[in-house]
């Protein structure tokens, strides 16, 4: 198999094509990474309670960074603020959920106690 672009691409295409793969390679590299790192906080005890929790909150952000900017290409340029702002107002209607869920269950329990 041969590794050349066909002859009807231009020049522009074939570099912009290896610059998407270098960057999937990249956030590839990365997300296995920043897995790897979790699996070893949990696996090796290297940290304990509230220490290892901030740690996998921390790689877990990281994470989600590195999908977004390498994976579905969501960076600062002002062409891709639209998309951030809605992943960024989803994932803070998604929190207001899940904390009045737990506030809520909270104080049911609360209540439930004798």
């Amino acid at each position: 198999m041969s590794n050349r672009a066909p002859a009807n691409l231009p020049a522009s295409d074939i570099e912009d094509e290896g610059h998407e793969r270098r960057s999937y390679v990249i956030g590839l590299v990365l997300a296995l990474v920043l897995t790897t790192g979790a699996f070893a906080v949990v696996w090796f005890d290297l940290f304990s309670g509230a220490a290892a929790l901030a740690a996998l909150g921390l790689l877990a952000v990281v994470q989600a960074v590195v999908h977004l900017r390498y994976f579905l290409h969501i960076d600062l340029q002002r062409s891709h603020r639209d998309d951030l702002l809605l992943i960024l107002f989803t994932v803070l209607i998604l929190l207001i959920m899940v904390s009045g869920t737990i506030w809520i269950l909270y104080d049911q329990h609360m209540r439930m106690m004798p």
